[in-house]
């Protein structure tokens, strides 16, 4: 399936996509296109829009994209609930929440200035979000104990 959202990728945009290729869709393909041209191209390439204005997957009551993909898949894992508590707090702009956040922002925004691609800046952080995850399932192990 396709997937589309607004180019220039940042913390939610990169985040919706390792979601989605880890737990709703292996073989998801990503477009990146400007807020303008989103309906357009998502009409035209039968693409799921994301993290966009005036779709379902985007950011809604306080929650960010990646808790509507949460929220829609109905993905329950405990880790994966406490990296949405990162991302939204990144996304959000609410790193006292959650002072790891601020880490997860300054990483972002350095894999940006490094890759200004959208598709190799997501083939590079994918690695990153791999690691916060084995980070809050280690966490979320520990806590159970």
């Amino acid at each position: 399936m396709k997937w589309i959202t607004r180019s220039h990728v940042h913390v939610d945009r990169v985040a919706c996509p390792w979601l989605i290729k880890r737990f709703v869709d292996s073989e998801a393909k990503f477009l990146f296109v400007p807020t303008s041209r989103i309906q357009d191209v998502a009409e035209q390439e039968g693409a799921i829009p994301f993290d966009a204005p005036d779709v379902e997957l985007t950011h809604h009551d306080g929650g960010c994209s990646f808790d509507a993909i949460i929220k829609k898949y109905n993905l329950r894992d405990k880790a994966l609930l406490v990296l949405g508590e990162i991302v939204n707090a990144a996304d959000t702009n609410r790193m006292d929440t959650v002072p790891v956040a601020a880490g997860l922002e300054a990483i972002a925004v350095g894999y940006s200035l490094r890759f200004p691609n959208d598709a190799e800046n997501l083939e590079h952080q994918f690695e990153v979000y791999d690691a916060l995850y084995a980070w809050c399932r280690l966490k979320v192990a520990f806590e159970a104990r």
